[in-house]
This record gives C-alpha cells, sequence and structure tokens, in this order.
C-alpha cells in the first residue's frame, strides 16, 4: 500500500462550534485524489473544562490498520531497528483495529493546555497523496530530501519586515 507524506494539522476554533465547510472542502480535495483524511478527531472544551471528542477518517478499516502498521513499523525502526519494525507494526495494526482509528484520544489530549475553555481544535491527520508522483520522479532521479518544512505565509511577512529594518 502506498501512502503520500502525511501531515497532522491541528486548529484552534474561538467560538467552539465547527461548520461543515471545512469537512465539505476535505471531501472535496478527496474526490480529486489531493489529500485523504486519514483520522480526523474535534475536540471541545466546554467552559467547565470537560473535553468532548468526535472522530471521522476517510480510510477503511483495511487501510487505517494498514496505516497503524506503517506507522508502528516506522517507529519502531527508530526505536529498535528490523525486529522494532515488525513489533511495532504489529502494535499498530491491533491499536487501529482495537478503537477503529489512528488518533488515540489518549495521546491527544497533551494539547489540553493549549485549548481554552468555551473554545474547540481539529487535530487531522492528513495524507498529501499529490505529493506522490513528484515523491517518486525525485527518488527516480537519485535525489533526496534534505530539508522538508512548511513555510507558513506569516513567516515570509515576518522574514520581510526583519528585512526592511
Amino acid at each position: 500500500m502506498e501512502f503520500g507524506p502525511v501531515q497532522l494539522l491541528v486548529v484552534g476554533f474561538e467560538d467552539g462550534k465547527f461548520s461543515g465547510e471545512i469537512l465539505a472542502e476535505l471531501r472535496r480535495l478527496r474526490e480529486h485524489d489531493i489529500v485523504r483524511l486519514i483520522d480526523l478527531m474535534f475536540v471541545a472544551r466546554g467552559e467547565d473544562g470537560e473535553f468532548e471528542a468526535v472522530e471521522h477518517s476517510d480510510l477503511p478499516s483495511e487501510e487505517a490498520e494498514a496505516f497503524g502498521a506503517l506507522a508502528g513499523a516506522l517507529l519502531g525502526l527508530g526505536a529498535a531497528g528490523e525486529e522494532g519494525a515488525e513489533a511495532g507494526a504489529l502494535a499498530g495494526a491491533e491499536a487501529v483495529d482495537d478503537r477503529g482509528s489512528v488518533l488515540d484520544p489518549d495521546d491527544v489530549w497533551y494539547l489540553a493546555d493549549e485549548i481554552p475553555p468555551g473554545t474547540s481544535a481539529g487535530i487531522a491527520l492528513l495524507e498529501h497523496r499529490w505529493a506522490i508522483p513528484l515523491r517518486d520522479a525525485i527518488e527516480r532521479a537519485g535525489g533526496h530530501s534534505l530539508v522538508d518544512t512548511w513555510v507558513h505565509p506569516s513567516d515570509l511577512v515576518e522574514i520581510g519586515a526583519q528585512a526592511a529594518s
């Protein structure tokens, strides 16, 4: 199974409410094979500080398990080489099978301090499908990534402001 680059995106909402507009756009991007929503969790924090979570994914259960296995294998490879990769793949697939999603609600609560009472956040794992042919062309040409980072428009504005002073 082939996966493109995966991005973890966390978006905060001041009013604590979600409209269907974002999910509709994610579906449009999926229909055009630009991105695929691996997992999505909406976390709302009430005025009392309590959390409520709702999840969504574009992946059928077999693909979710395959992604969990791939993520687990990569984590295991980094931690303990080939043996760790095998153990991690099994653990990743089992974890997705047990809870039905890639994101583990217990693992995303570390964001709790960043979500003020009365607000909410969307936590998404997005696979960038558009990047697969580019990545493959780079590999066929013998290239490899030296730097891979996202530059936000506000970062460019800040660089420009610093250069002007």
